[in-house]
């Protein structure tokens, strides 16, 4: 078995990722072994890559090849707005809907007393420092509807009042949703932000 340990370490390792466990994790690096010219040795010099290269942008908490991203340094994107999230993953969706032209923050998570994340181990400080240097106009918060994420929001609130305009994503039924099929907690809250038809 000593001739397979560099196997189950990459399969441990490959079941370490979100959405893959010890299965999955065997499936794909044994198909990764058996194409190896186009699968495997492609992903280990993508990843050597990556790992010499990607950081965190200095400015927002996006991920970069350089000390800023290409949003931070776009021009463009110089809108007076900045949407604020938790994670690198939900600035790429918002990228993916195309319709955000402005700038983004990445909190890096959300508070959580239960894990002893307060501000200071999330970007709120920086988001802080970015409103008067950037001439922000509004921070829109983009935070999942969770507790924790409610909680940062309501947090980040306090901190910005009177600094800029605080705007939040609406929540409430999601396009082609059914009701039969929302929780209590969507309903109650597009109810609660139900507009003149």
């Amino acid at each position: 078995m000593a001739q397979n340990q560099p196997i189950e370490a990459l399969i441990d390792l490959m079941a370490r990722l979100p959405g893959l466990g010890p299965r999955s994790a065997r499936r794909a690096v044994l198909q990764m072994v058996r194409k190896r010219e186009t699968l495997l040795s492609p992903l280990a010099e993508a990843m050597q890559e990556v790992a010499r290269n990607v950081r965190e942008c200095g400015n927002c908490g996006n991920i970069a090849t350089g000390e800023i991203c290409d949003i931070c340094a776009s021009n463009k994107r110089a809108t007076g707005e900045i949407c604020v999230v938790e994670t690198v993953g939900d600035l790429w969706a918002m990228e993916r809907a195309n319709v955000f032209g402005g700038r983004y923050h990445v909190l890096g998570g959300t508070l959580s007393a239960l894990d002893g994340i307060g501000p200071d181990e999330l970007r709120i400080p920086r988001l802080v420092e970015r409103i008067p240097a950037e001439e922000v106009t509004e921070v829109i918060l983009a935070l999942n509807a969770t507790i924790d994420g409610m909680t940062t929001a309501h947090y980040i609130a306090d901190r910005l009042d009177g600094m800029v305009r605080l705007t939040s994503l609406a929540q409430g039924v999601p396009v082609g949703g059914e009701l039969d099929y929302l929780d209590e907690g969507t309903i109650t809250a597009a109810l609660a932000a139900r507009k003149a038809f």
